[in-house]
């Protein structure tokens, strides 16, 4: 999805050659990762990061084509709504402190953009979703006018061009009817990127979808959506249900959906996910490319990345012909904020515990496979999601029978010993390690994420004579304030 795109709307042709080139394509991937030697080297680490701009009265602020311009940094791009950007960190080696570098980065990188707002009467923040949304801020007005965005909103109503009621359920549940992809812009995350060798990559995928239902349970920081509270993580829903382009004939066959947890483990390795998205998903941008090629080179696989960017699993295989060719897999569900700090201690929490349950045992591929049923590992995901510090996830067990349901808070304690050593596997300084973990300990401790903050914050301002729609902009600014001094989520106070 970060490719060039120039045009939006595509000939029968088009789509016909884009699929024939997915199946070739697909092929040379399946060679190019067989090639002795491919993708070795040194774990290295990345993230892309989302912002919300909100303006002074803490309502979202449409002005990313201004700050974009004012900031002039290569790093920062446009996201698919007018009151989002995106930030790609630079990647960096896992081992040494590469969470301090890495929040060191980011947090330059949001006074820069912050300078520029402020001038604007504005403030950009990490927030899953920045609570003072309002149905009319979403729609093809508020859409990022850009043909990579028009083209992925003319391609999905293609798909499904009969509008949906998309039901959200939770404390306070909603119901809306949606035909457009602007409503995805209201979420907003933290995209972790780990690199894998070809010959350990579904060992460390496997684990990081067992290990991804944990860490999203401590990350949440999503609970409110158009002045409903529904999840903890109501991202991971909302994302799931505007973006299902299923007509209602697939739905009664349970066919796949675009947006899922996955499909099953993986027995094989990273083509198994592409080969999928080839198979399941009809082309919704088929741009081709005239790609010159020469033998001995890295193919870039254009329109097979292309193709996979338009198909979201919570956790990506990802194929990258730069640097001599490697793959990584991107692991989407962590909210973006509250602060550096905490979006540090969550990366390293889901980063340390994947490879910590990846080396668990040889050949680890069989034990998570063996350990616990797929459908039970993405029921834990919903679960968090939903329910966050209060989710009761199954997890398997030395001893049958296996799994075994367990508290996420009991869960935590028990696992926080196997992400120190996946960590420490990395090469990531114990010092650093140890303080990041220990800020996940003290958050569930505490018992306050940033969603918890945030339903806790909105019960304070919403007293007697005080509309919802003028509090949930205070807790806006609430939230912006705080997030600014960098401290970490639990230790933040509530206003009075």
């Amino acid at each position: 999805m970060a490719q060039a795109i120039a045009t939006d709307t595509f000939s029968p042709e088009e789509y016909a050659r884009f699929s024939e080139r997915l199946h070739a394509q697909l092929r040379t991937l399946r060679e190019v990762i067989a090639t002795p030697g491919f993708g070795e080297g040194p774990p290295t680490l990345g993230a892309e990061l989302e912002l919300a701009i909100a303006d002074a009265a803490g309502a979202p602020a449409p002005i990313n084509r201004e700050l974009l311009t004012a900031v002039a940094d290569p790093h920062l791009t446009f996201e698919i709504d007018r009151f989002n950007l995106e930030y790609n960190l630079s990647p960096v080696p896992a081992a040494g402190r590469p969470f301090t570098a890495m929040r060191e980065e980011m947090t330059r990188a949001l006074a820069a953009v912050n300078a520029h707002a402020h001038a604007r009467a504005a403030h950009v923040t990490t927030v899953g979703i920045l609570p003072s949304i309002t149905r009319e801020d979403l729609g093809p007005d508020n859409l990022t006018d850009l043909p990579r965005y028009r083209a992925l909103a003319a391609g999905l109503h293609r798909l499904r061009p009969e509008p949906i009621t998309v039901r959200l359920a939770g404390r306070e549940p909603l119901a809306f009817t949606c035909n457009d992809v602007s409503l995805e812009g209201a979420n907003t995350s933290f995209q972790v990127h780990l690199r894998v060798p070809p010959s350990r990559y579904a060992d460390h995928y496997n684990a990081a979808q067992l290990a991804t239902a944990v860490a999203l349970a401590v990350a949440g920081n999503s609970p409110l959506f158009l002045g409903h509270h529904l999840w903890d993580e109501t991202r991971i829903a909302l994302f799931k249900k505007v973006m299902d382009m299923r007509t209602p004939d697939e739905l009664a066959w349970h066919y796949p959906t675009r947006v899922a947890f996955g499909h099953g483990w993986m027995r094989h390795g990273i083509a198994e996910p592409f080969a999928e998205a080839v198979a399941f998903f009809a082309p919704i941008m088929p741009i081709c490319t005239d790609e010159p090629w020469r033998e001995g080179a890295v193919p870039a696989l254009r329109e097979l990345r292309l193709h996979a960017g338009t198909v979201w699993r919570w956790n990506r295989a990802i194929y990258d012909p730069h640097d001599d060719g490697h793959l990584r897999i991107e692991m989407r569900a962590l909210p973006a904020g509250p602060t550096p700090i905490d979006m540090m201690a969550n990366a390293a929490f889901l980063l340390g515990l994947t490879v910590g349950l990846a080396t668990r045992a040889d050949p680890p591929i069989d034990w998570v496979i063996d350990a616990i049923p797929f459908s039970v590992a993405e029921t834990n995901f919903y679960r968090a999601a939903r329910d966050g510090l209060d989710a009761r996830l199954l997890w398997p067990a030395d001893a049958p029978p296996s799994p075994r349901e367990h508290g996420v808070r009991e869960l935590v304690d028990t696992l926080l010993p196997v992400a120190a050593d996946g960590l420490a596997r990395l090469g990531v300084d114990d010092e650093e390690a140890r303080t990041l973990l220990d800020i996940i300990a003290a958050r569930v401790a505490g018992g306050l994420t940033g969603a918890r903050w945030q339903r806790h914050a909105l019960a304070r301002l919403e007293a007697p004579g005080v509309a919802r729609d003028a509090a949930l902009r205070q807790l806006v600014l609430a939230y912006v304030a705080r997030a600014a001094h960098g401290d970490p989520v639990h230790t933040w106070d509530l206003p009075h």
